[in-house]
């Protein structure tokens, strides 16, 4: 399962509070902005973007610093918040409004995108998932640890 740094020890991700969620992000982010995409940390080598939705409640931008999968020219992001028993925040926000924007980590730097996010059916997300999880078994060990299905969310440049 993935795990933060907090108050000096490695937690799950289903011990750290909201607060410190939003600080561990925040410094990813920034980390991500100022590295040409390159993180370190846990997500050291990981396929990493940042996007940025539009609050389902707020109508707020709201944004996520989050591992990606890319084959065949898509773009994927799992909804997996570790394995949680609920699904993340982005999630319910690309569900109410799927218009957003994508930072993708690339050999040279940052490419900025509008795009549009689509969650994929069953039929095409289940060898989909399987495949992300050969290739990252953190994806495979998050949906052994929860009971919902993880959604994928296909993001299609606009």
């Amino acid at each position: 399962m993935l795990h933060s740094q907090r108050a000096g020890s490695v937690t799950t991700m289903s011990d750290v509070t909201p607060g410190d969620m939003k600080d561990f992000n925040t410094s990813i982010i920034e980390e991500f902005r100022t590295n040409d995409g390159k993180v370190g940390g846990p997500f050291e080598g990981a396929p990493m973007i940042v996007l940025t939705t539009t609050g389902a409640k707020s109508g707020e931008p709201r944004t996520t610093p989050l591992v990606s999968y890319q084959e065949d020219g898509r773009l994927f992001v799992m909804a997996s918040m570790g394995g949680a028993p609920t699904h993340p925040a982005w999630y319910h926000n690309v569900k109410a409004n799927p218009g957003l924007k994508v930072e993708l980590q690339t050999p040279d730097g940052i490419d900025e995108f509008e795009a549009e996010a689509e969650e994929l059916p069953r039929e095409e997300r289940d060898p989909l998932y399987e495949r992300v999880g050969q290739v990252m078994p953190n994806f495979a060990e998050y949906q052994q640890n929860t009971e919902r299905i993880i959604p994928v969310i296909e993001l299609r440049r606009s």
